[in-house]
């Protein structure tokens, strides 16, 4: 229904930034009319209720229509140039790649004369883990944020940063950055002035004079680091008050029912938006709005928070993307895409979270079957909308699918779990991983796990024992497992380092500031003379990268590994053998992945279930043809082989 108060206010705030409706901005003044009545809608629900509702929602106009009006012209030209494309991001030709600038190469400038390391790879989408100014020893790796807007002196500075993306933008590169939505460091301004007794700070964050209130979230709200930070509140004696920290002492958290906080926030994102950041990346969204009498998780308010978000960049920014880091159960991450008349209308990405702990699943038991019971879910995704793929990142690998996907492949759910964490851990009596449990929490013993995928996989006991076997055995299933992400539907991230196999970094322990922290065991530092090796036939750094690069490559070649709904997952005919067939228009593309040890057979049947009967297949991995026998003939693939097959 047209709403004739609320045209009129976008009428007044367009001409207060002098924004021209009939020439060069008319696509923006379309969005803005087109989305003005979601923005009000949502704006509504969750801040209808306070007494200065209408003052904050015409500040909310006016800074839509200002972000756009300070956006350079190169990236509203970029914009129009992503639009006429659809979806952009669900291209095939996309590969990125996460690391910590100062790990990687020291600082923003020494990044810039990496390119072309990247470019040898086919990485063209960097994520730069956060560079924002965060206090040393007390930084959660950069996720306490005590400046939104200032590069840490440890990797540079703002010009630095906007010198790289454009260095990116000119070789057709995509860049992603985070902002931590959910809370501050202490040493924020806000903060700070809410220590000197500033009641209108205080406001931007839970804080309670006693226990009472604290007390009642307590109860229902589970602990995230039950180790190294219990509770979620911390007594702050400048200001006499305590004050909501779900995840450290040193990070409080925002209170986003007071609608300044949202505003500041937002602005913030705008900022980010008009740097040039491709994908933003939000930290941690299950947490951003706090109610009492819950888990303080997942609530219906924090998804229209994200909408009204996605409604606002839409209009002021439309070439950036949203990513949703919600690590959560399968049925909770779909609704960060949307639902409803929101679907696909929330967050762009967000992680493939599941099917990674999947991945580890199907290779430490070498049974496909609990991968299996869980897609069902996981291919609820809806069109328009896409996956980060990936084996390893900067965090922990949780166990967080359901208990029934594993009892309906035949296991016991806290046997199985127990069992997979011991095999990481490297407790298991034959296990070749040398990994460690994080955050255990005595009262459930529930753990996740720490390590590099290299270190996971084997490699780094193998070399330990100069096992050569072993070695070849834990490089194939570095490939294996990169594979099986790469070709699955969504834009696959390496981690930084395990591109030419990393293994676990111990000089942590050495740092009081991350020592209490293992998940820094697979944050590397980066040798260079190593990743020099990449050039020395023979070596495993070899091996890795070029067969890291050659999966690059054939992925960019196959369009049909786009993202666009089309993955059929094949009947199991082997429990060792994980299959789906990716396909568009006339393009037909098999993928199938050995989890064994030990050689596997396939019938030929499986690949006469969709669609015509092929007579052969190419392989694109080993660059042969392969023919199709009978139905009572089989495939053989060798121990932690895969094929990647074209029907031709």
């Amino acid at each position: 229904m047209y709403n004739h108060p609320l045209h009129q206010q976008i009428n007044q705030a367009i001409q207060q930034q002098q924004i021209d409706i009939a020439g060069m901005d008319n696509l923006f003044f379309t969005r803005f009319i087109a989305n003005a009545t979601a923005i009000d809608a949502l704006f509504h629900e969750l801040y209808g209720k306070h007494p200065q509702q209408e003052v904050f929602f015409n500040q909310l106009i006016n800074l839509i229509a200002e972000s756009y009006t300070l956006r350079p012209a190169i990236l509203k030209q970029r914009d129009e140039e992503k639009q006429t494309k659809g979806n952009w991001f669900l291209s095939n030709e996309i590969t990125g790649m996460s690391l910590y600038v100062d790990r990687f190469c020291g600082n923003i400038k020494n990044l810039g004369s990496k390119l072309d390391y990247f470019k040898e790879l086919g990485v063209n989408f960097l994520h730069l883990m956060p560079v924002f100014e965060s206090p040393e020893g007390e930084s959660d790796g950069g996720y306490a944020v005590s400046d939104f807007r200032k590069v840490d002196k440890r990797f540079g500075t703002l010009k630095d940063l906007q010198q790289l993306q454009g260095q990116m933008q000119k070789e057709g590169m995509y860049l992603m950055l985070d902002i931590v939505l959910n809370h501050t460091s202490h040493h924020h301004e806000w903060a700070k002035k809410a220590k000197a007794g500033d009641k209108r700070y205080q406001d931007y964050f839970y804080t309670y004079p006693d226990r009472s209130l604290p007390d009642q979230f307590d109860r229902t709200m589970p602990e995230i680091f039950p180790e190294s930070s219990p509770g979620s509140f911390t007594w702050n004696e400048e200001m006499k008050k305590w004050v909501m920290t779900v995840f450290h002492n040193y990070q409080w958290d925002l209170n986003y029912t007071n609608p300044a906080v949202f505003l500041e926030m937002l602005d913030t994102i705008f900022f980010y938006a008009n740097l040039g950041v491709d994908i933003l990346r939000i930290d941690a969204p299950a947490f951003i709005w706090k109610q009492l009498g819950t888990s303080c998780q997942n609530l219906p308010q924090a998804h229209s928070l994200l909408r009204l978000i996605k409604q606002s960049v839409q209009v002021a920014a439309p070439g950036m993307a949203l990513l949703g880091e919600a690590i959560v159960a399968p049925k909770e991450i779909m609704k960060y895409f949307g639902t409803g008349l929101y679907t696909a209308k929330e967050c762009d990405f967000a992680y493939n979270a599941t099917h990674m702990a999947l991945q580890w699943d199907a290779l430490a038991t070498a049974d496909i079957r609990v991968m299996l019971a869980a897609q069902h879910e996981i291919l609820q995704k809806p069109y328009g909308t896409s996956w980060i793929t990936y084996t390893r990142c900067h965090d922990d690998i949780g166990l967080g699918y359901d208990d029934y996907m594993i009892r309906n492949a035949g296991f016991e759910p806290f046997e199985h779990r127990r069992f997979l964490k011991d095999y990481y851990a490297g407790y298991y009596y034959d296990s070749p991983a040398k990994g460690a449990l994080f955050s255990v929490n005595p009262k459930t013993n529930d753990a996740r796990i720490s390590g590099s995928l290299a270190s996971l996989c084997g490699l780094e006991k193998a070399i330990e024992q100069q096992n050569e076997e072993a070695i070849e055995y834990a490089v194939r299933k570095i490939l294996l497992m990169q594979a099986h992400s790469f070709f699955l539907g969504g834009v696959p991230m390496i981690f930084y380092g395990d591109e030419v196999g990393y293994t676990n970094d111990y000089s942590y322990l050495d740092d009081p500031g991350k020592s209490y922290d293992n998940r820094w065991m697979h944050r590397p530092v980066i040798d260079w003379d190593k990743n020099e090796k990449r050039n020395e036939a023979g070596t495993v750094e070899q091996k890795i990268f070029s067969g890291t690069r050659k999966l690059i490559e054939v992925r960019k070649k196959i369009f049909a590994v786009g993202d666009y709904k089309n993955l059929t997952w094949l009947t199991p005919h082997n429990i060792h053998i994980a299959g789906y067939l990716r396909t568009f228009e006339d393009q037909k593309f098999y993928c199938l992945f050995n989890f064994r040890d030990k050689h596997s057979y396939l019938t030929w049947f499986a690949f006469k279930q969709h669609g015509a009967v092929p007579d052969s297949l190419y392989d694109h991995w080993q660059d042969r043809k392969v023919s199709v026998g009978h139905d009572h003939e089989y495939l053989v693939m060798e121990p932690y082989q895969f094929l990647l097959l074209e029907v031709r």
